[in-house]
């Protein structure tokens, strides 16, 4: 992925289809971007910070949740201008050989970014809980639940054009709405502190981001809960409400939704409960 000193790269796992790797970055706004090229298959877990990425004629915006898509041999290019706490992903580098054996259309492989999804998010925190040894579940089991059910749930759409203050006020309102999703946070809320009005706030946030306000804020409730399930013993009901639901069967029935499996399921695939996670590799999208 990257190649300069400024980004730490740590091996947790090298196969020979499958590798795993913890980047850590930390380029800001003075630090001049640069063209790389993806030098296998891979989908990188975007776990904390925020970054551009510039590919194929397209321009994404990644922030916490976000998965940037890789296909051999494509150039790319990282920009930083929202840098604000660093940038960490968790990226599964994958051989030609095990992404064709998938199989699908070339067209996932080469999107080079998809939004926060919940179906990847919650896989994605059970990834860094097993990179950080809090689960037994295997990196690479993790890793091919994660790719399948990217595949899975691809759809090709065309970005939306936007300003570059759109973008910047887009990707600031997403940490803010990350800091702040313990809270009742409400779009009225989400759109003062953005400066804008709610109709025009919400149409840059979905435009930028490819998710309205809302669905990023339950998807951030839903990302810090899988950490929280992956690595604690707490009851299901104080996860529930330390990350923002105020009603448990609200949070179950959205988790369920997103996972395919409820919270107390999670947890046991967290635990190593390996049937779990072989069901959620053969369930359909």
């Amino acid at each position: 992925m990257y190649t300069r000193a400024i980004m730490a790269a740590t091996a947790l796992l090298q196969g020979e289809r499958l590798s795993v790797y913890d980047y850590r970055c930390e380029f800001g706004p003075g630090d001049s971007p640069f063209v790389e090229s993806h030098r296998s298959y891979s989908i990188s877990y975007v776990r904390n910070g925020s970054f551009g990425c510039q590919a194929r004629g397209d321009s994404h915006d990644l922030v916490a949740g976000s998965i940037m898509v890789g296909y051999p041999g494509d150039e790319y290019m990282c920009t930083h201008d929202h840098h604000v706490c660093g940038d960490a992903c968790l990226s599964f580098q994958i051989a030609p050989e095990l992404a064709d054996s998938m199989g699908g259309p070339e067209a996932p492989w080469r999107a080079g970014a998809v939004p926060p999804l919940p179906e990847l998010m919650v896989l994605g925190e059970l990834a860094q809980s097993a990179a950080e040894r809090c689960s037994d579940i295997g990196l690479d089991e993790v890793g091919l639940a994660l790719a399948s059910r990217f595949l899975n749930l691809f759809e090709a759409k065309r970005p939306f054009a936007a300003t570059a203050s759109d973008r910047r006020r887009a990707v600031e309102s997403a940490f803010w709405l990350d800091m702040h999703s313990r809270e009742g946070v409400d779009l009225e809320a989400s759109a003062k502190q953005a400066g804008l009005s709610p109709y025009h706030y919400l149409r840059m946030f979905s435009r930028v981001l490819g998710v309205s306000p809302h669905q990023y804020l339950v998807r951030s409730r839903l990302r810090h809960a899988a950490r929280l399930l992956a690595d604690e013993d707490r009851a299901v009901t104080d996860v529930a409400l330390d990350v923002g639901f105020a009603d448990l069967s609200n949070f179950v029935r959205s988790f369920r939704r997103a996972a395919g499996v409820s919270p107390r399921e999670f947890r046991k695939a967290a635990r190593g409960d390996r049937k779990i996670v072989q069901e959620r590799l053969a369930a359909p999208a």
